[in-house]
């Protein structure tokens, strides 16, 4: 009897403290749900000021954007409607101004305010608190520790290095020369981007053009590429805990782990070659310094380095900003001038001219290209590699027109509406590289055109990718005539970088001497 009422009130305690245990789940809910609701009623509040597109009032206007292919042409519908500046709510509770005219850009870019901590968190756990998403005194360390870097002593000997990625490249079309069929971009320009990348920053010579199969670490990138987007488009997905436990969670951390661990054997490799190196100087005398070398060998005022997690950090941020940026910026390229074949020739001639008769590209050649370097421009302001950027303001921040938004709001610069903007550009959608020549430039606004960015926070790596943009196309244009495939247009999205659902075609044949 005793016994049955020990059981009995070993059960009552059980269930009281279930009963207490769904309480204070409860509690914390409504706390949760209540910080929810007043962070939502403020943003309404902010951003009352800036008329925008109706959204639903529990997805946003996340339905609006279908990933169909035309989802940034809805963004430059309606900057038409709405002139500066709109809301986009992402989700019942997470609003940004996006701003996509030269004005506006100026005044956040110009600024040195913190990328937003939205966005920018889902990929901390893929490329740390590197340069990209740092803030404050780290990040300013960095980028001083970081500058010498991207010293054109450092960028000189990399010119012959982009060219031998380049020609391994091209070797590669000789294929569809042949055979007159359209081929896809993309994904040869990411494996010659890749490899330029690592035998120029990290001395890597990693044989990923000529591999058989699907390179693992590309793979990678582009699955974490869109489950970021993913996660930023679907709200549940922004609890961590959520996404943690979801299949798309598992798939996250799967490709996580093939991205860390490629950096991880580049930065392992080099440090057991430079075990017995004290000072950069006598490396420099046996061969020329690269960015990682620049690394590892960065000092401050204090003579304090850089920590492992800051070291994994830069080279997971520079491995993926320096190749698959590059990658958009020259696929589209290829294929801006594939589409215009009377710029392509201008092209064409200017580079076969400078080159005199050489197969690779040298530094000097860099300059002297000034119709390329235009239609670079022009293909970087249509399809801007990336075509968004974020802030989260610390304090009020008053606009021009004098409307002003209180600290803790985000704003977002949609690059690819600014380049857009047809109260800007004129016949925006139209190419036209003589948009950039100096006298045409000089009375526009300098905030018009920032596929790199502007301000204190604009890319550290740009020289370098300009540089690698200038020596693919040279040698591309000077072995091969480039023709659209019009059953292949390209339904461009907005990834961490921009890309195209149904990827990027053209055809090739060798040039005719004789033309």
């Amino acid at each position: 009897m005793e016994l049955t009422e020990a059981f009995v009130n070993v059960q009552l305690e059980w269930l009281h403290m279930h009963h207490l245990f769904a309480l204070l789940c409860l509690v914390a809910v409504v706390y949760k749900l209540n910080i929810l609701l007043a962070k939502r009623r403020d943003a309404f509040r902010n951003f009352e000021i800036f008329p925008g597109p109706p959204g639903h009032w529990l997805f946003g206007h996340v339905l609006e954007f279908k990933q169909d292919g035309e989802d940034l042409d809805k963004v430059v519908k309606w900057g038409k409607q709405y002139p500066y500046a709109f809301p986009l709510w992402f989700g019942p509770f997470v609003c940004f101004l996006n701003v996509h005219h030269p004005d506006y850009v100026k005044t956040i870019l110009a600024s040195t305010e913190p990328k937003d901590d939205f966005a920018y968190r889902f990929i901390e756990s893929w490329i740390g608190e590197g340069l990209l998403v740092s803030k404050g005194q780290k990040w300013f360390r960095h980028r001083r520790l970081l500058t010498p870097g991207f010293h054109y002593d450092v960028l000189k000997p990399y010119v012959k290095l982009m060219s031998d990625s380049a020609k391994t490249m091209l070797d590669k079309w000789e294929v569809y020369a042949d055979n007159n069929e359209s081929f896809e971009l993309f994904e040869h320009v990411s494996l010659m981007t890749l490899d330029s990348i690592l035998k120029c920053a990290f001395s890597h010579n990693s044989n990923c053009q000529t591999e058989s199969g699907k390179n693992a670490y590309i793979k990678a990138v582009y699955e974490l590429s869109d489950l970021i987007n993913l996660r930023f488009r679907i709200f549940p997905y922004h609890n961590d805990l959520i996404f943690y436990f979801s299949p798309h969670g598992f798939r996250y951390r799967k490709a996580l782990r093939v991205a860390h661990s490629h950096t991880d054997k580049v930065i392992r490799k080099r440090k057991e070659a430079l075990k017995e190196e004290k000072e950069l100087d006598r490396i420099q005398a046996k061969r020329n310094l690269d960015f990682l070398d620049i690394l590892l060998f960065a000092r401050d005022e204090k003579q304090q380095g850089l920590s492992d997690e800051d070291i994994r950090a830069e080279v997971d941020t520079f491995m993926f900003e320096g190749h698959d940026t590059t990658a958009s910026g020259l696929s589209f390229l290829l294929y801006c001038l594939a589409c215009h074949p009377e710029h392509q020739k201008i092209c064409r001639d200017e580079i076969i001219q400078v080159l005199d008769g050489k197969d690779a590209m040298e530094w000097e050649d860099l300059s002297k290209i000034p119709y390329t370097t235009m239609c670079i421009k022009e293909s970087l302001r249509l399809y801007p590699p990336v075509p968004g950027v974020s802030r989260k303001i610390t304090k009020p921040m008053t606009f021009f027109d004098g409307r002003t938004l209180p600290g803790g709001c985000q704003i977002g610069t949609s690059v690819y509406g600014l380049h857009r903007n047809a109260a800007v550009w004129e016949n925006p959608d139209v190419f036209d590289p003589l948009r950039f020549h100096p006298e045409n430039a000089s009375s526009r606004s300098p905030h018009a055109f920032v596929p790199f960015s502007a301000g204190p926070r604009n890319c550290i790596g740009q020289n370098f990718a300009m540089n690698e943009l200038k020596v693919a196309t040279a040698l591309t244009l000077k072995r091969y005539q480039l023709a659209e495939d019009p059953a292949w247009e390209p339904k461009i999205i907005p990834r961490l970088v921009l890309r195209s659902l149904n990827g990027i075609h053209i055809k090739i044949k060798p040039v005719d001497p004789e033309e």
